[in-house]
């Protein structure tokens, strides 16, 4: 295979789909640090422009340079982890609802057959808010119990954020964010099974609702140091400074701000903090061995080691053995 068949079939795979989402983050990313820079900089040039956007400190720093390397090795796996549990986990779970509500109350068929216009719009509606209420509830999960914490601290101990910090996710992680996002998600779309006939989610512009909601949400923006807000809309969508709050090391900032899309879950829960107007954040962990998440050995092995280790002494806790000293962290 030469060099022009190999490019030919890579544009092959490229939908249009996919090129207008990646065109829409783009521009996305871009705006977003055009209104950071302007709101800023005292005398404007593109030197110092491109400066702001990809600060040298930040992008040679150790954690950017894991973050590249854990999503390139993270990109190579994930298709082999996760799209089949995430659709199979929702089926599932949506099947057997489907299966027990439509025995209890005799149903059968799908109560109003083909969806229109306005049930397509209220079944996308309910799936958003199912799928943002499944991901505040696990992420607070793993901010509450030291078995989901020792995965995501993966996440949290980026020191710097630069956009594909979004992705410093462990695999283990999100496979058990996929089975759990089955459960509310796949309940709603079973009730909604009962609804309608093959209800589908909404496209704009040809595009899946759901990645709409990742652009809008603003996911790759609001791992960056662009202090980004929405004014008024802040009262309904989580912006990217108020996520950034959620990643500082200040103590009065832990367990705040668990939102993904909607801002109002952490209103409604109690874990709503609101920062000051261009506040900075200095990010990462506070453990001892944090240096040691800066590397590919850190990232994937060292959570499961940790991990292990608590089951050991859940274990011993168990069957009444003195737990061990600990020679490290």
């Amino acid at each position: 295979m030469d060099v022009v068949e190999f490019i030919t079939r890579i544009i092959d795979k490229v939908s249009a789909e996919n090129l207008v989402a990646a065109g829409l983050l783009f521009a996305t990313a871009f705006g977003c640090a055009l209104i950071a820079y302007l709101r800023t900089a005292e005398r404007y040039s593109f030197a110092e422009f491109f400066e702001f956007a990809l600060p040298h400190e930040v992008m040679t720093h150790p954690s950017a340079r894991a973050d590249l390397l854990f999503y390139i090795t993270r990109k190579a796996i994930m298709p082999f982890l996760l799209i089949p549990a995430g659709v199979t986990f929702v089926v599932a779970v949506g099947y057997a609802t489907n299966r027990v509500l439509g025995t209890i109350f005799g149903i059968d068929q799908p109560v109003f057959g083909e969806p229109g216009p306005v049930t397509v719009v209220l079944f996308t509606l309910t799936m958003l808010l199912a799928y943002d209420l499944s991901y505040y509830l696990y992420h607070t999960a793993q901010h509450r119990y030291p078995f989901l914490w020792e995965l995501h601290k993966v996440h949290h101990s980026a020191e710097v954020m630069v956009g594909i910090t979004k992705d410093r996710v462990h695999p283990l992680d999100e496979l058990m964010n996929r089975a759990w996002d089955g459960v509310i998600p796949g309940i709603c779309f079973g009730i909604w099974s009962l609804v309608a006939l093959n209800p589908v989610e909404l496209t704009v512009f040809g595009i899946n609702v759901y990645i709409m909601r990742n652009i809008l949400m603003m996911d790759f923006v609001r791992h960056t140091h662009f202090k980004i807000s929405f004014g008024r809309l802040n009262a309904i969508i989580l912006c990217p400074h108020w996520h950034q709050l959620h990643h500082s090391t200040a103590p009065q900032h832990y367990d705040k701000n668990f939102g993904l899309l909607f801002s109002f879950w952490d209103r409604l829960f109690g874990t709503l903090h609101v920062p000051h107007p261009n506040e900075d954040f200095t990010f990462g962990l506070v453990d001892r061995d944090v240096a040691d998440y800066q590397s590919l050995s850190g990232l994937y092995i060292l959570p499961l080691k940790k991990m292990g280790r608590r089951i050991a002494r859940q274990v011993r806790r168990l069957r009444g053995i003195p737990a061990q000293p600990r020679s490290g962290a």
